[in-house]
């Protein structure tokens, strides 16, 4: 039987188009964008005419994209870069984050507030995934804040309202950074329709590159850099750019922001007979934060009286592969942090994450409704007999 890859929110395949856009700046076109010869004109001409892509596709100035290695710096970047240089001109700095936030954000944000003595403020999230905006208005009318919250869960798919806070935001003379490396493609973004200060997105999550991802800076934001000893991305982020890895990202970006709209309406119908039927066939099933205002790839799913690794690893051995959670995270034998901060501690109970893609099928969905029930129904059975 074909096997069956549900795990889109880890990573996806570089398409096509992508591989094609990129093969030129891996071969002749390898020129080094600072060079002042012909060879870096045109790296740095198409170095260019990528940010221009990607600024377009966010509804962003070029001056405003500075290309990086990926969602986990741009993450660090914004979060202590942002806060570093507020940390200098102000005594007093509060750095905001959800409970549900990815790594790249949350430890930076305890880095920081260690580091500078920041006071954090971690906001809790509901079962129904709705976050308190009252304790951020606080934080805001307390003095200078920084807010960090990201658009789409990657665990759960929660899409939090960072339009609607981005203006609150603004409003209170607040700095808000948005990991988006889930939200782009997914979901409308659009920085010129927002007040969003910074904004995160990765190329890998996309069909484009690994090691490729963007860091939005408006205007008139400063940070400190990270990266040291060279004036490259306007002196933001040293090193010699990935030319290769900007025009693949850059066509991921624009292709994903292109079909955006026709994806989530073909995945929302897969991942609606997807839960409905599990929730009809294995009891003690739930749809994690099932009645949030989710992003239409991804399906997070606890099940009673499982052990997470024996359930992944059967997945495995029938050919299906999704995740517990973050892949970031997927060495730990924690349970994850964000279910956790929705649920508590759930000792005997499994999460699984599937996540769609654009070329996930109906066929494909089958196949996992009856192999997890299959799954489920024979560790069950294994651990009553033990």
């Amino acid at each position: 039987m074909k096997a069956v890859y549900l795990d889109h929110a880890a990573t996806t395949p570089i398409r096509n188009e992508v591989r094609e856009a990129m093969e030129p700046y891996l071969s002749e076109s390898f020129g080094n964008p600072s060079s002042l010869h012909r060879w870096g004109r045109e790296a740095s001409a198409a170095l260019e005419d990528a940010r221009a892509t990607v600024a377009e596709a966010l509804g962003a100035h070029s001056r405003e994209i500075y290309f990086t290695r990926g969602g986990t710096e741009s993450d660090n970047l914004a979060v202590l870069g942002c806060c570093e240089f507020m940390k200098t001109h102000e005594k007093r700095l509060t750095l905001v984050v959800s409970a549900i936030e990815h790594s790249a954000v949350l430890d930076p944000a305890k880095l920081v507030t260690e580091r500078q003595g920041i006071d954090l403020v971690t906001l809790p999230v509901s079962q129904d995934g709705v976050l308190d905006q009252e304790l951020i208005r606080l934080a805001l009318e307390s003095g200078p804040t920084v807010v960090s919250l990201m658009w789409v869960n990657n665990e759960t798919g929660l899409v939090f309202p960072v339009p609607e806070i981005s203006s609150l935001v603004n409003e209170l003379g607040g700095t808000i950074h948005t990991d988006a490396v889930q939200a782009v493609g997914k979901i409308p973004v659009n920085v010129r329709e927002s007040s969003i200060h910074l904004l995160t997105a990765s190329g890998h999550k996309i069909y484009g590159p690994k090691s490729t991802g963007i860091l939005f800076v408006r205007s008139g934001v400063d940070l400190v850099p990270l990266v040291h000893g060279g004036g490259q991305e306007q002196a933001l982020r040293a090193g010699t750019e990935d030319v290769a890895g900007a025009v693949g990202f850059a066509c991921s970006l624009q292709l994903a922001v292109e079909e955006q709209q026709q994806l989530c309406k073909r995945l929302t119908a897969l991942r609606s007979v997807l839960e409905r039927r599990l929730l009809e066939t294995i009891p003690g099933l739930r749809i994690n934060v099932q009645n949030a205002n989710r992003a239409s790839h991804i399906s997070s799913i606890a099940i009673d009286d499982i052990d997470g690794e024996d359930l992944l690893a059967a997945l495995d051995l029938e050919g299906i592969a999704a995740s517990g959670g973050s892949a970031c995270e997927s060495g730990s034998t924690q349970t994850s942090h964000v279910i956790t901060a929705l649920y508590g501690e759930e000792t005997s109970t499994a999460t699984v994450r599937f996540s769609l893609g654009c070329e996930t099928t109906e066929q494909e969905i089958e196949q996992t409704i009856i192999k997890l029930t299959s799954i489920v129904t024979r560790l069950r059975k294994l651990g009553a007999a033990s």
